[in-house]
């Protein structure tokens, strides 16, 4: 606070820093922050801390010591017009007498969608959008997504040897990747709202499918259970009580035993089962993913890391419904004819026709690395399983 700095980007990249830490809290919302400048000092800072809370500008104001007439003030997103779990945040920057606002990017949501900053010019306030847009965009993808397509930002992620492989022929998996990539991952499971796996996963490993790091949040746990195989036994029905866990099925398929009785004991644990519809076509049964997909948004979920093995990622693939890759790979080989790699089904056929990710970013976590990038265009030629 009271640092100078010199252009209009240095302010909104420190407003961008703010935002970040509202990282897996304040979903479905968005992350923003708020820099408030005056005699070219910082005066105020502030962001969305949590859902339901005050948003950045607010926070910013209602917290700085000093007289801000005529302050300048710095905000990631549009700020907001409209009275939701809190009050506008267009009237608190009139009521300081705010004189000028510099905008990372515009609001996606309809509700906004630039009636905020038409609001601010109305009543006198300059305002000046477009300041690292690209950047302020890029840290809001979940949300802009959401807002948008009204569907999940689905994120896929996977852990695999240098030859491909997510197992040994065995089914060993444990562990792939060492311990600093694995910490990673609970990072991602706190920012995204919601996980995804297959029974599979479930049949082969009993995950709890949990974020075990200091101040994080357990995701939403989804799981695709097209036959309703769930054992009853494990780790997900027994602590379904203590995290949020919905199980995906279709009853014309179900192979359980005692149905009726094996729904009631699901939902006595405090499960959430949703019937889908079976997509049409392919080999076997499966789950429409875009109807599932679509009943999340519809229930408010913003965000899906898809933990799944090899089909489940495959199918989530071929209906275009993943928006970003995160694939962890290890300097290791195990080989196998057999051994499962991370997305399966019959695949491309022609290399000139493979997917390639966009804004690639490589990081290195111990002697792993983890790949992360956009998916740019939609798959037309990945066959039915």
């Amino acid at each position: 606070m009271g640092e100078s700095l010199s252009t209009h980007e240095d302010y909104m990249r420190m407003a961008l820093a703010l935002a970040k830490r509202g990282e897996g809290n304040v979903s479905p919302n968005p992350m923003v922050g708020c820099v408030v400048v005056k005699d070219n000092r910082v005066v105020a800072e502030g962001y969305h801390e949590r859902y339901g809370g005050f948003h950045a500008e607010r926070n910013a104001l209602l917290h700085c010591q000093e007289d801000v007439q005529g302050a300048e003030l710095y905000v990631t997103l549009e700020p907001c017009c409209h009275y939701g779990k809190t009050p506008p945040c267009t009237e608190i920057i009139l009521e300081k007498k705010i004189q000028k606002v510099y905008v990372g990017c515009l609001d996606s949501n309809p509700k906004v969608a630039g009636k905020g900053v038409q609001i601010l010019r109305e009543h006198g306030v300059q305002v000046e959008t477009g300041i690292l847009e690209e950047e302020c965009r890029k840290l809001n993808e979940v949300f802009f997504y959401y807002m948008e397509e009204k569907m999940p930002f689905v994120a896929m992620k996977y852990a695999m040897t240098l030859d491909g492989k997510i197992a040994c022929e065995t089914g060993d998996s444990r562990w792939v990747t060492g311990e600093e990539a694995r910490a990673y991952v609970q990072c991602l499971r706190k920012r995204y709202r919601g996980i995804l796996a297959g029974i599979g996963t479930v049949l082969a490993d009993n995950p709890l499918l949990n974020c075990r790091m200091e101040g994080g949040r357990n995701p939403l746990r989804i799981l695709c259970d097209t036959r309703l195989r769930i054992p009853l036994d494990s780790q997900i029905v027994e602590t379904a009580g203590e995290i949020e866990t919905v199980i995906a099925w279709n009853p014309q398929v179900a192979e359980t035993k005692s149905l009726n009785e094996t729904v009631d004991y699901l939902k006595g644990k405090g499960i959430t089962l949703l019937q889908i519809p079976l997509k049409k076509g392919g080999v076997n049964p499966e789950l429409d993913l875009r109807k599932l997909f679509r009943e999340l948004g519809a229930r408010g979920i913003d965000s899906v890391l898809l933990e799944g093995g090899g089909t489940l990622n495959a199918s989530a693939l071929r209906e275009n419904l993943v928006q970003r890759v995160y694939a962890f790979v290890a300097p290791k080989l195990v080989a196998g004819a057999n051994a499962k790699s991370p997305v399966e089904g019959a695949g491309i056929s022609r290399m000139k026709d493979a997917l390639e990710l966009q804004d690639v970013e490589i990081s290195s976590f111990g002697k792993d690395i983890c790949i992360t990038g956009r998916i740019g265009k939609e798959i037309s030629c990945l066959p039915e399983l």
